[in-house]
């Protein structure tokens, strides 16, 4: 397991060297996106309207809706919490997404779906777990709201534009070759109970 920090835009060189379990912490811009972003950006895309989607190709999408104020001192935004959502929400659109902005990294928690996985492998691009119960600590690591977009889908579904600094740990769940720490694991438990069973029975 090493850890690492990487710059964003991630390069492909880069994240091809990832392995599952890796500790990565990011610095750069990140975009917040959720189910009605997705879906959107699908939208624009079947109706020739992607030069008007505001994530740029080659980014970090992050699963999250995060908690925002307005600064009492200079009224910019403020991120108050950011933690990750479930992804698999995101799994019917997701696939698309990576292939037509080429997308390097997918921060979320509790991992994709096969078809998600699929376009990962086929374009390059890795899934960063978010531990639950850090949505104050992630806020920390957000330095600045670059922009915000698609307000009309309110505020926890508009895409944010964010600048992080050390933002993580990220935990390498799915690599660019589409295998899954999730699937890995479960697996391991699996041969442990078949193992365990097994022993007990030949006692």
């Amino acid at each position: 397991m090493l850890k690492k920090r990487l710059r964003t835009p991630l390069e492909e060189g880069e994240i091809k060297q990832l392995r599952l379990g890796d500790i990565v912490y990011l610095r750069g811009e990140v975009y917040t996106a959720r189910d009605k972003a997705h879906h959107r950006i699908r939208e624009y895309e079947n109706a020739g309207r992607e030069k008007e989607i505001p994530i740029k190709k080659g980014s970090v999408i992050y699963h999250c809706g995060p908690l925002v104020q307005r600064s009492k001192d200079n009224g910019e935004w403020e991120i108050i919490a950011a933690g990750p959502t479930t992804s698999a929400r995101m799994d019917e659109t997701t696939p698309k997404v990576i292939e037509k902005l080429g997308i390097r990294g997918i921060i979320g928690k509790g991992g994709m779906d096969t078809p998600a996985r699929e376009a990962m492998r086929k374009c390059g691009c890795v899934y960063f777990s978010m531990p639950g119960g850090a949505a104050v600590l992630a806020a920390t690591r957000i330095k600045a709201v670059k922009a915000v977009y698609w307000e009309d889908l309110g505020m926890a579904e508009a895409v944010w534009h964010l600048l992080v600094e050390d933002f993580g740990p990220l935990v390498v769940s799915i690599d660019a070759n589409g295998n899954s720490l999730y699937e890995k694991i479960e697996e391991e438990a699996r041969s442990g109970v078949i193992a365990t069973s097994q022993s007990v029975i030949a006692k």
